[in-house]
């Protein structure tokens, strides 16, 4: 019997059909219906962190073509693991909560924000129905990996989960700061003991590995608030030291119990050092620290906005690259300059992503 001349082009339709993963041959086939995105922070509302990162994905999908509340509606929940739930029984408990709110949202796509929601609720969504997209992943994702498969390569994931690394770029960061305090010896790098202190320490031991800096650098793990006040004002006192690197995002007291985040370890720093402050992102140098190259977390937000905009108009999340954050901004604390005697040279201000007067 003849076959038809249409019979190889219906069974290769066929065939890319059945290729193509079941959860989104069916979340995104119905004409018209507007897609549902939940994001997920690892930080409280208005977080310093979270906030650029959430407005980026936004800004990206407009810009894209897709009109919020028209062909997406959000849903953002925020289980504050920063300051309020840090402890790691309060973060599985609002990793409960913050899955029985995605699965009554029912989301095409979900983007975790920071290593405390992909840790704790992303991993636990491989390979269901819906697309993950993570923003600012600090810890490797080999790392996670291992804890639960979600990956075959970084180049290709070929599962439901892919998204953005947040690659620190602190050699570049040391290098800028080399050019504007010459003779610079040294830099001290302070960590903190939380999961994503871990995981910077790490990402900064990889990126420092093989990097030509020209200077030497030292790092210090910090266990408690009082053991960074310490560390602060030894770091004034040597006079090797031209600069300092705080990637302490959280601390406790042990004698009052107290907790400190970004706003007052920075606010406190600012009024104690005598050094000048390498920020670890962009948004740090508003609350006061030098400046130089800083993670840009808007920028970051932005491609995976564009990550998400791709799943929208049809591209498997498995087939999307896991990729390094591209960007990072050149931005300077005019005030703080001032108060630690530090003059810009107009060639660095002039290639500077923003300029902080007040």
């Amino acid at each position: 019997m003849n076959r038809p001349v249409w019979a190889p082009f219906f069974f290769a339709v066929l065939t890319v059909v059945f290729l193509v993963p079941a959860p989104f041959r069916t979340a995104f086939s119905q004409p018209g219906e507007m897609h549902r995105i939940f994001i997920l922070h690892s930080y409280e509302k208005n977080h310093v962190c979270g906030q650029p990162q959430h407005n980026g994905v936004i800004a990206a999908l407009t810009t894209a073509g897709f009109e919020e509340n028209a062909d997406f509606k959000v849903r953002a929940y925020y289980m504050d693991t920063k300051r309020t739930n840090n402890t790691p029984a309060l973060i599985q408990r609002q990793a409960r909560k913050a899955l029985a709110a995605i699965h009554r949202f029912k989301p095409h796509i979900l983007v975790p924000l920071d290593d405390n929601a992909f840790r704790t609720v992303a991993l636990e969504l491989t390979d269901s129905p819906m697309a993950i997209v993570f923003c600012g992943l600090n810890g490797q994702p080999e790392a996670y990996n291992r804890i639960k498969p979600f990956m075959e390569t970084r180049r290709q994931p070929g599962h439901n989960i892919t998204g953005v690394y947040e690659k620190l770029y602190i050699a570049d960061a040391i290098r800028v700061h080399a050019r504007l305090l010459p003779g610079l010896e040294k830099v001290r790098i302070f960590v903190d003991t939380s999961p994503t202190g871990d995981a910077i320490h790490k990402q900064i031991l990889l990126e420092m590995e093989n990097a030509s800096i020209p200077c030497d650098w030292e790092i210090t793990t910090i266990t408690d608030w009082e053991q960074y006040q310490q560390a602060i004002l030894q770091a004034n006192r040597d006079p090797a030291t031209g600069a300092i690197y705080p990637a302490v995002l959280l601390l406790k007291d042990p004698a009052t119990g107290a907790t400190y985040t970004a706003p007052e370890i920075f606010a406190w720093t600012v009024r104690h050092s005598k050094k000048p402050e390498i920020p670890l992102n962009y948004s740090f140098a508003h609350m006061g620290l030098f400046g130089g190259a800083a993670v840009d977390f808007h920028a970051m937000g932005v491609q995976v906005g564009q990550m998400v905009a791709r799943i929208l108009n049809g591209a498997p999340p498995g087939t999307l690259p896991i990729q390094d954050a591209r960007k990072y901004a050149l931005v300077f604390n005019l005030k703080r300059a001032s108060q630690l005697g530090i003059t810009i040279p107009s060639d660095i201000l002039m290639a500077a992503d923003e300029v902080i007067t007040e």
